[in-house]
């Protein structure tokens, strides 16, 4: 669903209070706290842990005395960031936050929610604080997806507790979230499940009440499939199970075993996000893999981007780079490699493409490494922005043009190629930078003769010998 049209309104008006609608109607005593889970819902929602105690995973942050859980507990009420990947327990720990506290509890989604819907709910909450000095907690999922005026839109509530903002979301909120919000919250990084947590979860859910009810049994190779396919997942876990039982009930098996997932699951779902934080850390691992001259973690974290259905261009730049950052001229074929892969899959696309980006990949990763290149490049550039230029010596100006032997312009240069060696003792850098050296190359790969043969060519050119 689209994000809703965001709404420009002053932050005043936002929140403030309509006493024309009057007060809100009381809370019936008998009112219950927790809404009922019907039971056509899907297992994840029914298997929702209802207490502190079912929470599966975060121990870093549900130790005695941690922030988390002293918020779940009910002490120290503070507006919260929740961030970590899908499944990890972001809304169930927001409820949990909810019933502890004793507040009431609003749900909202970045994906249908804007500017208007939450001014309603911060009214709502603002009514209900004055005349029933009743708190509310304000759950937002996918919170980075709000813009910047939506998430300003919040500021004044949160700032005067208006409401105590439980906000979730699976990219970095240093990136996603605007810094004023940032700063009025905590911010809670999950981590994904263990496979021993996600063991824990399925093996409650085939034997809870609320989930299978003991009418099943899981195998063992079933069970570590699962696992696979979780991949620290909590609610991919729970889903696949809940397919497989369906099919297993369908055929009147009692057991589900590693055929019947199988055969309901066709493969793990890549934890990637092209637009987030996911985007650049699997990337940064295929390069620092690269680099480190791991192939087989190369060529995994490459399949995952091209699983994940990543920009083939976007994967070929990348190598290109990399040949000149990393290799350069330890294998000066490096570069040529990476380019023709990036050729190959412009001229014939994708899935053939996965082979020149494959085959690239493989020759970058067991080259020799030398990052000679861009600390050469780099020393150059940074004499030249702090001024270290100087003027271009007399006898290698241009002088092919009307006036220039006037001015002296080529007067006493002299042909490197009319000399047998094809090299020989002349001025070329300005004289502020005679004598400086930018490119040391290294003692692997092809870059070993240049390691023997620059310092030769330098002590010629300079008339050293």
């Amino acid at each position: 669903m689209a994000t809703a049209t965001v709404d420009t309104v002053a932050q005043d008006e936002l929140f403030t209070v309509n006493p024309d609608l009057g007060p809100p109607p009381e809370p019936e005593a008998d009112e219950p706290r927790e809404v009922a889970v019907p039971a056509g819902s899907p297992l994840a929602v029914r298997m929702r842990p209802r207490t502190l105690g079912e929470v599966v995973g975060q121990q870093h942050l549900l130790r005695e005395g941690a922030p988390l859980r002293r918020l779940v507990e009910g002490a120290a009420p503070a507006s919260v960031l929740l961030y970590g990947p899908p499944g990890t327990g972001k809304t169930t720990l927001a409820n949990l936050v909810s019933a502890a506290t004793g507040r009431r509890f609003v749900a909202m989604s970045a994906l249908s929610a804007g500017v208007k819907e939450v001014r309603g709910v911060i009214e709502e909450a603002r009514r209900r604080r004055n005349y029933n000095a009743e708190n509310t907690v304000l759950f937002i999922d996918e919170v980075h997806r709000f813009s910047k005026t939506q998430q300003d839109a919040l500021l004044g509530a949160v700032e005067d507790r208006t409401v105590l903002l439980v906000a979730a979301t699976t990219e970095n909120p240093s990136f996603s979230v605007v810094a004023p919000l940032l700063s009025r919250s905590l911010v809670l990084q999950l981590q994904p499940l263990t496979d021993e947590d996600i063991v824990a979860l399925i093996d409650r859910a085939l034997t809870d009440e609320r989930g299978l009810g003991g009418e099943l049994t899981l195998t063992d190779d079933a069970r570590g499939h699962l696992v696979r396919l979780a991949t620290g997942d909590a609610r991919r876990a729970l889903t696949a199970l809940e397919a497989a039982a369906d099919a297993a009930s369908a055929t009147e098996h009692k057991t589900i075993d590693l055929g019947i997932v199988e055969s309901t699951v066709d493969k793990a779902a890549v934890r990637y996000d092209r637009d987030g934080d996911q985007h650049y850390d699997v990337i940064s691992a295929f390069i620092k893999s690269i680099r480190g001259s791991d192939v087989d973690a190369a060529l995994h974290y490459l399949a995952r981007m091209i699983e994940a259905g990543e920009d083939p261009r976007f994967l070929a730049r990348r190598l290109v780079v990399h040949a000149s950052e990393d290799i350069g001229m330890a294998d000066p074929t490096a570069l040529q490699s990476a380019v023709a892969a990036a050729h190959a899959v412009q001229f014939i696309g994708m899935p053939e493409g996965r082979l020149a980006l494959a085959q690239a990949t493989v020759h970058l990763a067991t080259a020799p490494k030398s990052n000679a290149i861009v600390t050469s490049i780099d020393a150059a550039l940074s004499d030249v922005r702090s001024g270290r230029i100087g003027t271009v010596p007399p006898h290698l100006r241009d002088g092919h043009y009307a006036g220039a032997e006037k001015l002296g312009n080529a007067k006493g240069y002299r042909h490197p190629q009319k000399v047998p060696e094809g090299v020989l003792a002349q001025q070329y850098p300005p004289d502020e930078l005679v004598g400086r050296d930018y490119y040391e190359p290294t003692r692997r790969g092809a870059e070993r003769t240049l390691h023997e043969r620059v310092p030769k060519l330098r002590r010629t050119i300079r008339g050293e010998r």
